[in-house]
């Protein structure tokens, strides 16, 4: 599995700790910054993540800055890209099974480490569940926008 991971300054040290955590279990990390603490922009980060799952160079994406909000807003404005705002594993869940979400955004400031993995495992090892209403309503969102 192949995960492209951006975060802002706000979400710098979790994005280390996620890195290390897909290679101890075998996945391939790719790794679109910040690269240091500083002061960063996140729709910086979101547009490198959105566009390597787009361009098929991960199988999903993870994004962090404070709230996670604004990542997920800049993410979501690539069309295919289905970021979901997740702070806890249930949403994680929901977030695949029922969205099909691509992109997982996390709140660096709100959640702890343990909690940020613990969605993290929930978010990469839920399948969508290929009910056709939840295809139905993927294929809408697709549709919309450009």
């Amino acid at each position: 599995m192949k995960v492209s991971i951006g975060a802002d300054h706000a979400g710098f040290a979790l994005k280390a700790v996620l890195i290390d955590f897909f290679s101890a279990r075998g996945y391939f990390s790719v790794d679109r910054g910040a690269y240091c603490s500083a002061v960063s922009d996140y729709p910086d980060f979101a547009k490198s993540v959105s566009l390597d799952v787009l361009g098929g160079r991960a199988d999903f994406g993870i994004l962090i800055c404070g709230s996670g909000i604004g990542m997920s807003i800049t993410a979501n404005r690539y069309k295919k890209i289905r970021a979901a705002l997740c702070y806890d594993v249930q949403a994680a869940k929901m977030a695949r099974e029922h969205n099909d979400a691509n992109v997982l955004c996390l709140a660096g400031r709100a959640l702890n480490v343990s909690k940020c993995l613990e969605i993290v495992e929930a978010f990469v090892n839920s399948k969508f569940s290929c009910e056709e209403r939840h295809k139905k309503r993927i294929e809408k969102i697709d549709e919309e926008g450009e």
